[in-house]
């Protein structure tokens, strides 16, 4: 466990492990907004470890231990500044970007400023951004200053996660003891989710000339679109796809062991 100070009040919080040997790479794993480092640090990342490879995961300034100063605005540029930044200073070796939701758009916009990689990972990421997509943006962000992020996750979750984690998990939402409050709006989740929808998501595909998985949870009802996926799929020059039938949005929570299995397939291919 580290961090990379950015300022009196602001750092980035991360952990690093490098491969056991020349052989391995190192998976760099980019959070989605409202995620966290458990998320890869549950199964995945110790998987990953156990094959020889390595792991950087870290926290966006706004999350769990990456502090910022009050006034910062958390939109995708200086995210992507962030991470640029931080791979400069662990010079993670062989690296393999995964992104999760638009944690894939930020990997990408990181590498296509200049930061190293052998390899990209998008987990549910490529969608057409439109009407539809900011009118759940503005909505969500209406919700939770009305009801705070247990009414968000109340409301989203069905329509994010597969039907059998949903069956094994109902009992987790919807509790008739949850008071719902309005979120802090000097919180990081605030800001971050405030601010991505701002976030370009026209990203230029053609240029991602490095082998790239595309990994889609076709049980996500709110990003996936079959034709969408398939039109920027066929941009990527060295594009590689996965599909997971029994799989929502947030496949590392769903799916751990079929993520840390494609992700594993993915690198023995490199």
């Amino acid at each position: 466990m580290a961090t990379m100070n950015l300022g009196p009040k602001d750092a980035i919080y991360y952990e690093h492990a490098a491969p056991a040997d020349d052989a391995g790479f190192t998976f760099v794993f980019f959070n989605a907004l409202t995620g966290d480092t458990g998320m890869w640090e549950g199964l995945i990342g110790p998987r990953l470890r156990d094959a020889g490879h390595g792991t950087l995961v870290y926290n966006l300034r706004g999350q769990p231990n990456s502090p910022f100063s009050p006034g910062t605005v958390l939109d995708t540029e200086l995210i992507v500044d962030d991470a640029v930044r931080l791979l400069q200073e662990v010079k993670p070796v062989r690296a393999i970007f995964v992104g999760l939701s638009i944690g894939g758009l930020f990997a990408a916009r990181a590498w296509l400023k200049g930061a190293e990689a052998v390899g990209l990972v998008f987990i549910n990421t490529l969608r057409s951004d439109g009407p539809r997509l900011r009118w759940i943006n503005d909505a969500l962000i209406r919700c939770i200053e009305v009801a705070g992020m247990d009414l968000f996750r109340d409301l989203m979750t069905p329509h994010l996660f597969d039907e059998e984690w949903l069956g094994a998990n109902r009992s987790n939402f919807l509790k008739p003891e949850t008071a719902y409050l309005p979120i802090d709006k000097e919180s990081g989740h605030y800001n971050l989710l405030l601010h991505s929808g701002k976030a370009d998501w026209d990203l230029p595909y053609e240029r991602l000339d490095l082998p790239t998985l595309v990994v889609s949870g076709l049980q996500d009802r709110v990003f996936y679109k079959a034709e969408v996926v398939e039109a920027l799929f066929a941009r990527l020059p060295r594009g590689q796809r996965v599909d997971m039938p029994d799989a929502g949005h947030l496949i590392p929570a769903e799916r751990p062991e079929a993520m840390a299995d494609a992700l594993l397939r993915f690198a023995r291919g490199l």
